[in-house]
């Protein structure tokens, strides 16, 4: 039977279904560079990180800035789906994403519906989709996603990360479920960055002026 993974693992390696791409551990630079321009000889640096991001957290922006460091250029793309009530419009959430990510120069935001991830993948040249794994029933999820982008798109490969611990938890839906109560300003300055705490309070003022 195939297991998860360790922890320990993930830190070190990232798998990517179609290569595996080994890197060492952040301390040694100098190998995760001759590593990461080994990794990919002959394909498209280009890599697509994908989510409702309703707002983006902390866990998302550790995405990115690995997710950046590892590709030449990294394109955030904001899944709509018309089906779904959000909280935040498209161009609120790309407002907060470009906040966060300005001093990252090879990400750009962008915004996609109606369309299977892995095709949005193909339409920009991407060789690579990003997907974060929290735990072991994201891991069996995504597993069995890959096999379906296998199947549609056989050139673009998908590479999983593990957050740390710490932020492995933090999701929009924990973040939203959050506000209201007494005290919830604090509560949730802990897992957002700084420009989308700004933003969730000026949307809770706003709705309750």
């Amino acid at each position: 039977m195939q297991t998860m993974p360790s922890e320990s693992t993930y830190f070190q390696t990232a798998f990517c279904f179609g290569h595996t791409i080994r890197m060492q551990t952040h301390k040694n630079t100098a190998g995760y560079e001759a590593g990461r321009n080994q990794m990919l000889p002959n394909t498209p640096r280009r890599a697509v990180y994908a989510g409702s991001f309703d707002p983006p957290t902390l866990g998302h922006l550790w995405m990115i800035r690995q997710a950046q460091s590892m590709f030449d250029e990294l394109i955030v793309a904001i899944g709509i789906n018309p089906d779904k009530r959000n909280t935040y419009t498209a161009a609120e959430r790309q407002d907060m994403l470009c906040a966060i990510t300005d001093n990252f120069p090879n990400v750009r935001i962008e915004v996609f519906q109606n369309r299977f991830l892995v095709h949005y993948a193909r339409e920009v040249d991407a060789g690579f989709i990003v997907r974060g794994i929290r735990s072991t029933s994201d891991y069996e999820y995504e597993r069995s996603m890959r096999h379906i982008n296998s199947d549609l798109a056989p050139e673009i490969s998908t590479v999983f990360l593990m957050p740390p611990r710490e932020i492995a938890e933090v999701s929009s839906t924990m973040i939203k479920g959050l506000v209201g109560p007494e005290g919830w300003m604090e509560t949730v300055k802990r897992y957002v960055p700084p420009a989308v705490y700004q933003k969730m309070i000026a949307e809770h003022h706003n709705n309750n002026a």
